[in-house]
Parts: structure tokens; sequence; C-alpha cells
């Protein structure tokens, strides 16, 4: 999974590397007032938030918050979760 981060960071601008880093600290300190944050259909603890072309899907139990992917928005993102 962290190789797919990986590849993903490094096709992006440098703009968009700092959204992501900054989306990601928001969410983990859960500072998600005024972000474009849903549940995910057919499951109970998965979200997204979504950012101009970029998707970060994370798993929140209680206050345990994983990143699960980061990616472009295309055909493929939500699927295999």
């Amino acid at each position: 999974m962290a190789d797919k981060i990986k590849k993903l960071l490094a096709k992006l601008s440098k703009q968009e590397r700092n959204l992501v880093k900054l989306l990601i600290l928001r969410i983990t300190m859960d500072d998600t007032l005024g972000l474009n944050i849903s549940r995910l259909k057919g499951h109970k603890n998965l979200f997204r938030v979504k950012k101009n072309r970029i998707r970060i899907i994370y798993s929140k139990n209680n206050k345990d918050i994983q990143i699960v992917r980061i990616d472009l928005r295309n055909e493929k993102t939500y699927k295999d979760l």
C-alpha cells in the first residue's frame, strides 16, 4: 500500500502534495469542518475526502483513523475496498 501512495505522490505537483499532507493532518486531528467528506455506501466505517481531483479514503473506528487509499479520481478509485 505504501508503494502505491509513494507512486501517486510522485505524480502530483508540489502544490497537490502539500494539499494531501494538509488534508491528512486535518483528518487525523479530526478537524473536518469545511471538508467534503462522505461515508462510502455499503461500508460502516469508511469515509472519503474529496478535494479537486484528489480522493483520500480512510476508516474511522472511535478515535482510531487509518488512511486506506490516496488516489486521483478515476473509475477505479472506489473499487476493491
